[in-house]
């Protein structure tokens, strides 16, 4: 965690301090996400969900109403911003200055959920790829941004992995796009290298392996979504349920080459990790046994 770089967001006006890596928890108000345990339907559900994961240690929370698993089915925007405000009130009943982020790569619906329910971050796993009013949106908004790497849609994305260096190919891409954002105005820009999408197994792991590369070059914090995710469950031939451990471990790895947010379905584990990792990068000088 040595390599860790404080950073500070803008939320309507309120700046978040951050001076270690933050959790962030998710919440799917979705049937149909790739992990069960992840999927909350009604309020009662989110509720506890939410005050189960601010308990257990969460930074912020991610709402998402849409499943980009591969797959899933289409969602009218209309059922997404009704899934999203439906999460984001269950939410500030539990917690009323908690930051959350809404999961969506439509610019309308970002606009909802920040505008009208009070979203503080916007987390697009397209980049602005699948919506070219995306970046206009966000810089109007004045919104922190989740820029993530994606190549195609989810239906299409897994034949989409001919790279001839990953690491380098998605660093240039989210190059690109940070300038551009940044001439919009767009101030907090959190990067993501997209762990899943587009990629292969050992793209995956090669990303990992190069974590480091992303905050050295882009400057930015770095958001990292590895949990319970197939480049677990498929080299340990295992399933999303049993993925606890292996999330853990990456999750550790991640920390350890700077990663700024861990995006997670389970809290408790991620801050500890968290914790434990602090412990290593301040020295033995500083623990109190």
């Amino acid at each position: 965690m040595e390599r860790f770089k404080p950073f500070s967001l803008n939320l309507h006006g309120r700046l978040l301090e951050c001076n270690r890596p933050q959790v962030m928890g998710i919440i799917n108000v979705t049937p149909d996400s790739f992990f069960a345990g992840s999927r909350t339907v009604d309020s009662d559900d989110i509720e506890a969900r939410a005050a189960k994961m601010i308990d257990e240690g969460a930074d912020m929370l991610d709402i998402g109403g849409y499943s980009s698993r591969p797959g899933a089915d289409d969602v009218p925007p209309e059922v997404e911003k009704e899934r999203i405000a439906t999460g984001i009130k269950a939410i500030r009943r539990v917690s009323p200055s908690i930051p959350v982020s809404v999961d969506t790569f439509r610019a309308d619906v970002a606009e909802y959920a920040v505008s009208e329910c009070g979203a503080d971050i916007v987390n697009d796993i397209s980049g602005g790829d699948l919506d070219p009013n995306m970046f206009g949106t966000v810089a109007r908004l004045k919104a922190p941004y989740i820029l993530m790497h994606m190549r195609g849609t989810p239906a299409s994305m897994s034949t989409m992995t001919d790279y001839v260096n990953v690491t380098a190919e998605v660093i240039a891409r989210l190059t690109e796009k940070v300038d551009e954002l940044s001439l919009l105005g767009v101030a907090d820009v959190i990067v993501d290298p997209g762990f899943g999408f587009a990629k292969t197994l050992e793209q995956n792991y090669e990303l990992l392996k190069n974590l480091s590369l992303f905050t050295d070059v882009l400057h930015k914090p770095l958001l990292v979504g590895m949990s319970r995710k197939s480049m677990i469950t498929r080299a340990l031939g295992i399933d999303a349920s049993q993925a606890l451990n292996g999330t853990t471990v990456v999750n550790t790895i991640a920390l350890m080459e700077g990663a700024a947010i861990l995006r997670v379905h389970d809290v408790r584990q991620a801050a500890e990790a968290v914790k434990l990792c602090g412990l290593t990068a301040g020295g033995a000088d500083s623990i109190t046994l």
